[in-house]
């Protein structure tokens, strides 16, 4: 490589580093940081829910209509997250954050909302479980960095709690896109068959089937950076604390 191709890598790599190190404004942290808050609220008030109605009832079974509305408006209220990675006020990639956001919102929507029948399905409560503790801690996590004052508790939280909820999350996404497809077969919901006059078919089985196939190339992908990132993260503290 020329001289003058290793200066211009290194100022780039420069001018990259302090666009990382700079970050919100005032005003982008101030509302990043109402919005982190109220979303933990949100989610906690779902996991209150959860337990509410199974002190109440006795039985985890059905527990999906006691915290169907809160879950709706904030999962889907997570679509700004998008929003933010778009204009710049968060540095993180708007396609696997759009990814990971739609992915739920389509559980939560297109799936869970539109076949009532799955809705008492126990894979239900497995996703809805492992996504409220996922983002209690997630938008915790989100609120003290953006304050500057991150307890280590929360971080550890941040970077381990994964390790089964995500498996755990993955599992019950599947059991219950598995459990929709006889009645979405059944009733040809959201399918487009021909003839019509745009000369277009849809098959709203056949998309739910490749969408659980997609699980198998996605998920560990995104698990085992995860992984990557705990090390990366926590990796030096535990080997110190090995070493005390």
């Amino acid at each position: 490589m020329s001289a003058p191709a290793m200066g211009t890598t290194r100022t780039a790599q420069s001018d990259a580093s302090q666009k990382k190190k700079k970050g919100p404004g005032a005003l982008a942290t101030a509302y990043l940081v109402i919005y982190n808050v109220v979303m933990t609220a949100g989610w906690l008030v779902i996991a209150v829910g959860l337990v509410r109605a199974y002190l109440a009832r006795g039985s985890y079974h059905g527990l999906y209509y006691s915290i169907e509305k809160p879950l709706k408006f904030f999962q889907t209220g997570a679509l700004l997250e998008i929003l933010h990675c778009a204009v710049g006020i968060v540095p993180s990639s708007v396609v696997l954050t759009g990814f990971q956001v739609m992915s739920r919102v389509f559980l939560t929507w297109a799936v869970t909302h539109s076949v009532r029948e799955v809705q008492s399905e126990d894979s239900v409560l497995l996703f809805v479980a492992a996504w409220t503790v996922t983002e209690i801690i997630r938008y915790s996590f989100y609120t003290f960095s953006l304050l500057n004052h991150l307890p280590y508790l929360i971080k550890w939280a941040r970077y381990t709690f994964f390790i089964v909820l995500y498996p755990m999350g993955v599992t019950g996404e599947l059991l219950t896109i598995y459990a929709a497809l006889p009645y979405v077969q059944k009733t040809g919901l959201y399918s487009v068959t021909l003839p019509n006059k745009y000369n277009f078919s849809f098959d709203y089985h056949t998309f739910l089937i490749l969408t659980m196939i997609s699980y198998i190339p996605l998920f560990p992908q995104l698990y085992f950076h995860m992984l990557r990132q705990r090390k990366k993260v926590l990796g030096h503290v535990e080997e110190y604390t090995k070493v005390e």
